[in-house]
């Protein structure tokens, strides 16, 4: 069973909701899509003239495709396209509609060069592993595509300046882990993470959990993370940061001294309270110090 590190109600970022839409700053908003959150950059509308630039940031499940356009065209207008789609990981939960929104915007992907066997067609990612974390989700996740998809047309590796296309005074950082791929997006400014799955704040291999949303800090998704080292030492990364606030793949975002503390003890417990006691790939690692 997996263990959490609980986190007070009051460290939850609601953000205005607009017809699903959570506005958490003034240039970020997200959208729950079933178990899985899409994120969107940039100002949104304000009259119908007004043709915002904006970025979507990691792209849901198959089957939410107009669910994602059709949000993004209440928040920025009828026919205004993101200027890229840019992406944490090509896991399927997180990629799921990117072919079918790359068929309605002809635009640019940015993913870190690791996880471009996954988005070009080449080979899929390893076999989940569903003997973790002890809930519903992690029993089903064989029945998870694990890809590949193939948007090489459009595929693009982020800068290695560490800018992110589309998001000024934002920077990637390499966050590996759950993937080999897998990026974080950070903002100096006022201390704003995207942390995909490196971090999230649902236990996801729970259907009770993830259909409850309380609030609870988590390593990555258990089920499919194979680097285990790895991921600790990304959530080292980014609890040093001390974000003021956090908004992951998976459940809700959070802000505050809270977030900080609850971050801080993730990253200082991640070995009791996140990694897995069995599993092939705890098991793999193991041997492999042997």
């Amino acid at each position: 069973m997996s263990k959490q590190v609980p986190i007070d109600d009051s460290a939850v970022v609601e953000g205005v909701d607009d017809d699903g839409v959570h506005q958490i700053t003034p240039d970020l908003a997200y959208k729950r899509l079933a178990i899985v959150n899409a994120m969107f950059f940039g100002t949104p509308a304000v009259d119908g003239r007004t043709k915002p630039e904006w970025v979507l940031i990691d792209a849901g499940l198959k089957g939410t495709t107009d669910m994602i356009a059709d949000a993004a065209a209440d928040h920025f207008g009828a026919d205004t396209p993101p200027i890229a789609i840019v992406l944490t990981h090509g896991h399927s939960d997180h990629v799921g509609a990117l072919e079918a929104l790359l068929e309605r915007w002809d635009v640019p992907v940015f993913a870190h060069e690791a996880e471009f066997p996954h988005l070009n067609g080449t080979c899929p990612y390893p076999p989940t592993e569903p003997r973790v974390g002890g809930g519903l989700m992690a029993l089903t996740s064989p029945l998870l595509a694990r890809g590949p998809i193939n948007v090489a047309s459009r595929l693009h590796t982020l800068p290695a300046d560490g800018a992110v296309p589309g998001m000024p005074r934002w920077r990637w950082i390499h966050t590996p882990g759950h993937t080999p791929g897998h990026v974080s997006f950070w903002r100096d400014d006022d201390k704003t993470l995207i942390a995909g799955d490196a971090f999230i704040t649902t236990k996801q291999e729970s259907a009770y959990a993830v259909a409850r949303q309380r609030p609870e800090l988590h390593g990555p998704p258990m089920y499919f993370t194979t680097d285990w080292d790895s991921a600790r030492d990304s959530v080292r990364r980014l609890a040093a940061l001390q974000p003021e606030l956090a908004v992951t793949g998976h459940g809700r975002p959070l802000h505050g001294e809270a977030l900080r503390r609850g971050l801080t003890t993730l990253a200082r417990d991640f070995d009791k309270v996140a990694r897995p006691k069995h599993g092939r790939y705890v098991e793999e690692e193991e041997k492999g110090r042997r």
